[in-house]
């Protein structure tokens, strides 16, 4: 973190926010490209400080969280966290129909118990159906077990790094406070924007798509002199008398 660092005064490291913003740039550009493209974010932040942030972040652009503790294999082992992801929609379910009733009080609070630990630890990823494109961490070293999942599976990283970090463990490393909840919340809130208007992008030229396909049929019919919305009629000729 020596490059980032500006200053050092009574054992307390300054950061070089010329540098953070740069970094930050740069991070922004990726995580734009890649929901532009359709790919999806996964944001982990589970100290304290970041938790409700990063919740909040997430939902308003419509990416994945964590926020309590990361389970281990939550990359590297999907197959199995889908089946309890499954479980938690396969309850709420029995919830909303009423057939939980049919199970005695004791079954009953067993499953409730159930459900609210699988909600606890898998309500910002229940909606994940595939690896998501990229990652992004506050505080990478409370996080190393996200952090190395992600590296297994060549998922680009963009984290928050504090000065006792190593920014070469992400690919897009942001130098910041991440103990401080306005710098946390300050950088947060700049990706959220970042990629609720690259998803927006995404959404709009996909709604262009369909538009395009539905008018070209039209469009042909005009240039053959066919009134749009009928149907071509084959007529048969007889063929010339010799």
């Amino acid at each position: 973190m020596k490059p980032f660092i500006f200053d050092a005064r009574n054992g307390i490291h300054i950061i070089d926010l010329s540098k953070t913003l740069t970094q930050l740039e740069a991070a922004c550009d990726f995580l734009s490209g890649t929901v532009r493209k359709g790919g999806k974010v996964i944001f982990v932040g589970t100290k304290k400080q970041a938790q409700q942030c990063v919740k909040e972040i997430a939902k308003e652009c419509g990416q994945f969280y964590v926020t309590e503790r990361w389970l281990g294999g939550t990359l590297t082992n999907f197959n199995t966290i889908k089946r309890s992801i499954g479980r938690l929609k396969e309850i709420e379910k029995m919830d909303a129909d009423g057939s939980l009733a049919n199970y005695g009080k004791q079954e009953q609070a067993v499953i409730r118990r159930e459900a609210s630990r699988l909600h606890k630890y898998f309500d910002g990823i229940r909606a994940m159906d595939r690896i998501p494109a990229a990652m992004f961490v506050v505080d990478i070293k409370r996080e190393h077990n996200a952090v190395a999942e992600a590296r297994k599976l060549k998922m680009p990283i963009i984290a928050l790094v504090d000065t006792n970090c190593d920014p070469d463990l992400v690919d897009y490393p942001v130098a910041a406070n991440d103990d401080a909840i306005r710098s946390v919340r300050m950088i947060l809130a700049t990706v959220g924007q970042i990629i609720t208007q690259g998803c927006a992008e995404f959404e709009a030229k996909h709604a262009r798509r369909p538009a395009t396909e539905e008018t070209a049929p039209g469009e042909a019919q005009a240039a053959a002199g066919v009134p749009a919305g009928t149907t071509p009629i084959a007529v048969e000729t007889a063929p010339p008398v010799a």
